[in-house]
């Protein structure tokens, strides 16, 4: 064997080894592109499913917040229509006049002078516009109008000996009547 066989041989072997470790380099490259690629795809799908729960939650607070936004423009506009019809019906009750209001008025003086000892002397008061009706109201009981107060209507009575005040006005049967039936009214209102 000559030397040029032999460095020929050596070179084939060594060529041989540098594609086998060509090869293994390259097998071992694309497993780790293979790995790295997995990876990144994990990694991808995992970021997706991070923004899509984001944007879930976001939805979810959104339409909460929009939904509690709603309900409290509604109940708003609801105490607006409310008040509006508390409105109306002061005014109706301001407004009444004549054998309505004399009717409506002694009926209040009636069951307010039955809260006094019949010996008793009572101080009534009313608005000022009904201080003539009252005082023809009273004429023959044990009581005067002893003066004004602020109300839609009906009287307000006192006694020093019993120390009783009682307050029969519109304004405090409208809102005990209103306080009773505000859930009625609701309802019928808004149909719920």
């Amino acid at each position: 064997m000559s030397l040029d066989t032999v460095v020929e041989d050596v070179r084939d072997e060594a060529r041989a080894r540098a594609e086998e470790i060509r090869e293994a380099a390259e097998s071992e490259a694309d497993e780790i592109v293979a790995e790295a690629e997995a990876d990144a795809e994990r990694i991808r799908e995992e970021r997706l499913a991070e923004v899509d729960r984001e944007i879930e939650q976001e939805r979810e607070q959104t339409l909460s917040s929009a939904k509690l936004e709603a309900k409290q423009e509604r109940l708003s506009a609801r105490r607006d229509v409310l008040q509006d019809v508390y409105d109306d019906v002061e005014s109706t009750i301001e407004s009444l006049d004549g054998d309505r209001r004399r009717d409506l008025t002694e009926t209040l003086l009636d069951a307010t002078l039955a809260e006094f000892d019949d010996d008793a002397d009572v101080a009534v008061y009313t608005r000022a516009a009904d201080v003539d009706l009252v005082e023809d109201l009273v004429a023959d009981r044990n009581a005067d109008v002893d003066g004004e107060i602020d109300c839609l209507g009906g009287v307000v009575a006192e006694s020093d000996t019993s120390r009783v005040r009682v307050n029969n006005t519109f304004d405090s049967i409208l809102e005990s009547v209103w306080d009773d039936e505000l859930k009625n009214i609701s309802e019928r209102l808004f149909d719920q």
